[in-house]
């Protein structure tokens, strides 16, 4: 299976999930992307850049310094706090989730913001090991 067809999978199995996409933090790419609407462009050309600011913004990554320092973990741990990101907009639910083989790697989901958060969550977080696994 390729990581298109994995994509297309976690899409078909998350409750109302509209869009969804698989993105590597260390590149800047975005390796995959399936949609069930169409949607501009330029949504699609920033959503990697945009989902990079949400992990490793610099506030962001000062946060996760303070938690280490105070927490006594060594500077250098390539460990990250922020693992999961959920996003309430209008209309939609949008869904982040970093891997846990590969912190580098993030899938996002979005959902019709009438979606159950519960079960739409718990498929999301079920079709990481699988996405995971086709990078």
């Amino acid at each position: 299976m390729s990581l298109d067809q994995a994509l297309q999978k976690a899409v078909t199995a998350i409750p109302e999930c509209v869009a969804a996409g698989f993105i590597d933090l260390t590149s800047g790419m975005l390796l995959s992307v399936k949609t069930v609407d169409s949607h501009p462009s330029e949504v699609m050309d920033l959503l990697a850049a945009a989902t990079a600011d949400l992990f490793q913004g610099s506030n962001v990554t000062t946060i996760e310094q303070i938690f280490k320092k105070a927490r006594g973990v060594p500077a250098g741990d390539q460990h990250h706090y922020f693992q999961e990101i959920i996003v309430n907009s209008d209309n939609l639910l949008h869904i982040f989730l970093r891997g846990k083989a590969n912190e580098a790697l993030v899938a996002t989901f979005v959902c019709r913001r009438s979606t159950n958060l519960g079960m739409a969550l718990t498929k999301a977080r079920a079709a990481m090991p699988e996405l995971e696994s086709m990078v």
